[in-house]
C-alpha cells in the first residue's frame, strides 16, 4: 500500500476530501470528518488508522499487524501496521466501512448535499 493507491481509492467515494495535517498525516474526509488517517513518513510504524465497525474491532486487533489506533481505540477506530497480511481487497473493505460509518453520522443536510450536489 503506498500514498497513491490510498488516495486513489478514497477519492472514489462520494464527497471525500483530503488533507494534510499534523505535518506529516494525509487525513481523507467526508462532511469535514475524517475516515482514514495516513502517515505521509514511510519510516511510521502504523501505515493508517481507519473508524472500525464496533461489532468487529475486538476481533480486528487480534490480527497481526492490526492494533487499537492511539488516542482513537475507544470510538472504535484500528491502526495498520506495516506488518499487515490483510490483503488489498479486505484493506479497502475496511476503508469503505470507514467511510459509511462516519458518512451516517452525518447530518442530514449534509448527506443530502454530498448524495445530490447542486
Amino acid at each position: 500500500m503506498n500514498t497513491d493507491w490510498l488516495r486513489e481509492y478514497c477519492m472514489r467515494f462520494s464527497g471525500a476530501t483530503e488533507e494534510v495535517q499534523w505535518e506529516d498525516h494525509l487525513l481523507f474526509k467526508v462532511g469535514g470528518k475524517i475516515f482514514v488517517i495516513s502517515a505521509l513518513d514511510n519510516t511510521a510504524e502504523n501505515m493508517m488508522s481507519i473508524k472500525c465497525d464496533p461489532e468487529i474491532f475486538d476481533e480486528l486487533v487480534e490480527t497481526e499487524g492490526i492494533v487499537p489506533a492511539p488516542y482513537l481505540a475507544k470510538a472504535k477506530w484500528i491502526a495498520v501496521k506495516k506488518n499487515c497480511r490483510l490483503k488489498p481487497a479486505e484493506l479497502k473493505a475496511l476503508i469503505k466501512t470507514s467511510y459509511n460509518l462516519v458518512f451516517q453520522k452525518l447530518p442530514k443536510r449534509v448527506k443530502t448535499e454530498i448524495q445530490f450536489p447542486s
